[in-house]
């Protein structure tokens, strides 16, 4: 039998499938329905730092009117029994008490400013890692391309000097230079990068003339730039002995042949999320299957028998590489 075990965050999974964040990782009761589904792990739903930050703020002025003079922190700490932040510390107990699976708290962030303690006290809660979800809007004009960037490393250093479990990295693919960013942020002390976040995408209605969402699930197309990029990404770190950073796919990875595919290109796991809302949690084993079948197929006996077999080698240019194919596919 093929051994499906990946090493992630320094955690040993049992096979490279992780729940991504999402409404299916909000409950215990699903929580467990995944775990049974054979999921390695589980990322929680995220929580906004818009919460946190609404939740601090509307306590510090309370603070302030009941004339507090102790810390602001512990103040908090006293007088927050029923609130998000609160029921997200909850669900993080709850999770890791109810399943024997890692569990990955997620912060889904835009700032470098006061939410970031809220990390120790996830670690203090019990989350075996912690999840940076990031996504920062390239054409907001109130930034410089610059500026947008330095934010990333802002919120990552600020973040790892507060908690000492793994801090792992969410992100989009809007870069000016995504390649040097991705090696860049991969040598910050982080363990993981994954690659690449789903975001809001808007439609509009030409009847009603209003926006609309119709975009929610990922397709199977999608998986064509976490592909391409995880194939780029695991070349250049593959090459380097003292860069332990990992890299997950997400986005776009619905069966067992788009798991193959990532990992052939280098990533140690895959996250889903769309396929589980689409296909139910029984999707979970027809991937795993797929895998282990496939496997036994071609005499692999594990995943680092074929892990970035196709991986770009840093030695050929990524852009000249991806030209020559291009040319060689219209020229035929």
């Amino acid at each position: 039998m093929a051994d499906l075990s990946t090493n992630y965050l320094g955690l040993t999974l049992k096979n490279p499938v992780i729940a991504s964040s999402s409404t299916l990782t909000s409950e215990i009761d699903k929580i467990k329905e995944l775990e049974k589904s054979g999921v390695s792990a589980v990322v929680l739903r995220s929580i906004f730092e818009e919460e946190i930050t609404l939740e601090a703020n509307k306590f510090i002025v309370n603070a302030v009117k009941e004339g507090y003079n102790e810390g602001l922190f512990d103040y908090y700490d006293k007088k927050v029994k029923q609130n998000n932040v609160a029921d997200y510390l909850k669900l993080i107990k709850d999770a890791k008490a109810a399943v024997d699976i890692p569990v990955i708290a997620s912060i889904n962030c835009k700032s470098n400013h006061e939410w970031i303690y809220f990390a120790k006290k996830i670690e203090n809660a019990g989350a075996d890692a912690l999840e940076l979800n990031m996504f920062f809007l390239p054409s907001w004009s109130k930034r410089t391309v610059e500026e947008n960037e330095k934010l990333y490393f802002d919120i990552v250093n600020k973040v790892l000097k507060q908690i000492s479990i793994p801090v792992t990295l969410k992100v989009s693919h809007y870069f000016s230079d995504l390649e040097t960013i991705l090696y860049k942020l991969s040598k910050t002390g982080i363990k993981g990068l994954i690659l690449f976040n789903k975001f809001f995408t808007p439609d509009y209605d030409i009847e009603t003339e209003k926006m609309t969402q119709n975009y929610v699930y990922s397709s199977l197309q999608d998986i064509v730039l976490p592909l391409s990029w995880i194939s780029i990404i695991s070349g250049i770190l593959r090459k380097e002995k003292d860069n332990n950073c990992n890299l997950v796919a997400s986005t776009g990875i619905h069966d067992g042949e788009g798991t193959i595919k990532q990992i052939l290109v280098g990533a140690d796991a895959v996250q889903i999320a769309s396929t589980l809302y689409i296909n139910g949690f029984e999707q979970v084993s027809k991937i795993l299957n797929t895998l282990e079948s496939w496997m036994e197929k071609k005499g692999y006996t594990s995943l680092n028998d074929f892990k970035g077999k196709l991986s770009i080698d840093p030695a050929q240019n990524a852009e000249q590489y991806e030209r020559i194919q291009f040319m060689k596919y219209f020229d035929s």
